[in-house]
């Protein structure tokens, strides 16, 4: 078989990205690139590889093995570079994957924690929805990641091996509005009355998707998609926001 470094790196950003275009504007290639480089993998395979679905690009069970196999070849090509180079990591990388709100609420205390407990650790920090970490995570660009659920708690994805998760904290989630409007001075609203609201959320960059998953809990019943708002860029940005522009939206109750 007979399949390039390239190959193996186009392979591993698609399944992170779940589609040509985002995989391409990652690795800064065209997109009739990246679709050239899928088609040699296969044929170098003899096997299907990539799943084309409404909703994006998933691997298939054989694209999910040979994965397996990228991720360990790159991570060993890496290691070829450095060894050559002369260059010997002076700290341990610990990728970690957070969506926004962990940035605020959950993150500092622990990394500084960290800081003083393990200092030769160093951690980088990429944010996402929880569905473009997941990807990240069975792609193997991020070591961990934190994540987001709600009940009834399904797994996050269907893949095999399930994914190891363990429960870091319970948040409550609590209503950002401005200090008039139809929410003003209420201690607490009922999901019914937010179902066609419009809210703000952060930014998606071009290569995720929008943050519907977030809101969907509130639209049950209403409009099939929540109207989002976006230019807030941190959660206190999203309470700021709130207030100028008369609009809800949600933050963890601790900040």
């Amino acid at each position: 078989m007979d399949i390039s470094s390239a190959g193996l790196r186009v392979l591993r950003q698609i399944a992170e990205s779940g589609s040509f275009t985002a995989a391409a504007t990652r690795l800064g290639y065209t997109q009739s690139a990246v679709s050239r480089q899928a088609a040699s993998l296969e044929r170098s395979a003899g096997t299907d590889l990539f799943e084309r679905r409404p909703d994006g690009v998933r691997l298939t069970p054989a694209g999910l093995t040979l994965l397996r196999h990228a991720r360990t070849i790159l991570d060993c090509l890496t290691a070829a570079e450095r060894d050559l180079t002369g260059t010997v990591p002076r700290t341990e990388l610990v990728r970690l994957g957070l969506f926004l709100s962990a940035g605020a609420a959950i993150l500092p205390p622990s990394l500084a924690r960290l800081a003083a407990t393990d200092p030769q650790i160093t951690v980088t920090t990429t944010e996402g929805t929880t569905p473009t970490l997941i990807r990240a995570l069975r792609a193997g660009s991020i070591d961990l990641a934190v994540l987001t659920s709600r009940p009834p708690h399904r797994p996050f994805d269907g893949d095999s091996p399930r994914l190891h998760v363990e429960t870091v904290a319970d948040t409550e989630l609590v209503v950002a509005v401005p200090s008039t409007g139809e929410f003003a001075g209420r201690t607490a609203v009922h999901v019914d009355e937010l179902v066609d609201a419009a809210w703000i959320a952060t930014p998606s960059s071009s290569s995720e998707p929008p943050q519907y998953e977030k809101f969907s809990s509130f639209t049950k019943g209403g409009s099939s998609r929540p109207r989002l708002l976006r230019g807030a860029c941190a959660v206190r940005g999203l309470v700021r926001a709130s207030r100028a522009r008369r609009r809800p939206a949600s933050t963890p109750a601790t900040l």
